[in-house]
């Protein structure tokens, strides 16, 4: 999943774009409204992490301007902010955020509230995706085949999976499942999908990812998210 980081702090900053990346995310960082705005024209996102107090353009305009855009309406959007006044989350939450995080925050939480504001998004009502055969856990970052003992995934197997798991019967192309899983200004690895999809399928099984000759890789569709 790729998700913009708006804030512009660097330390903050630096310290959220580190823990989205060791989640499985990857992550864009802009440090002001206005390249905010840039970024969400010009890619989808599955979610916004935005500050309010920002340079160029305040949190709440980009929050306004987000959600009257037909591309970016429904994305979901968590306000991380020192602003702790009342009328502010009042402010933050009518204007469309869909949470509200306060300064100093502790990182668990906040990926908590992000794996949270994901699952409202898709519908899912827990954090485990199942076609039958494979069951993915969001929050644990385990797999498991056909009733077997789970397995732990690196970062970047996680990220993978989850993109063809949230597409069950949709073929994913390379291109598509390297902009799932590389950030901005993260240089891209030689034969990076193949070699992690190898390694996917040697913890969980060889029919867990299935190759289509030029065109990609899948998931069998199957039951919904649970």
């Amino acid at each position: 999943m790729r998700i913009l980081l708006v804030e512009d702090d660097a330390m903050i900053g630096e310290e959220v774009r580190a823990a989205l990346k060791d989640a499985g995310y990857a992550a864009d960082w802009v440090r002001d409204g206005a390249l905010a705005l840039t970024a969400l024209a010009r890619q989808d996102y599955d979610a916004v992490l935005l500050d309010l107090g920002l340079p160029g353009a305040d949190g709440l305009a980009v929050l306004q301007k987000l959600r009257r855009s037909d591309q970016n309406a429904a994305t979901p959007v968590l306000i991380l902010t020192a602003r702790d006044g009342v009328q502010d989350r009042i402010d933050g939450l009518d204007s469309g955020a869909d949470d509200y995080l306060l300064k100093p925050f502790a990182i668990g939480e906040l990926l908590a509230r992000l794996r949270a504001v994901l699952r409202r998004k898709s519908g899912a009502a827990t954090v485990v995706l199942d076609n039958g055969q494979l069951a993915l856990d969001l929050a644990a970052k385990t797999a498991r085949w056909q009733g077997q003992p789970p397995v732990a995934l690196s970062a970047r197997e996680f990220a993978l999976l989850q993109a063809l798991m949230h597409r069950p019967g949709a073929i994913l192309s390379r291109s598509e499942l390297e902009e799932r899983i590389y950030g901005w200004g993260e240089e891209v690895e030689s034969n990076a999908v193949e070699f992690l999809i190898h390694a996917l399928r040697k913890k969980l099984d060889r029919e867990a990812i299935k190759n289509v000759r030029g065109m990609g890789w899948m998931v069998a569709r199957g039951a919904a998210a649970r």
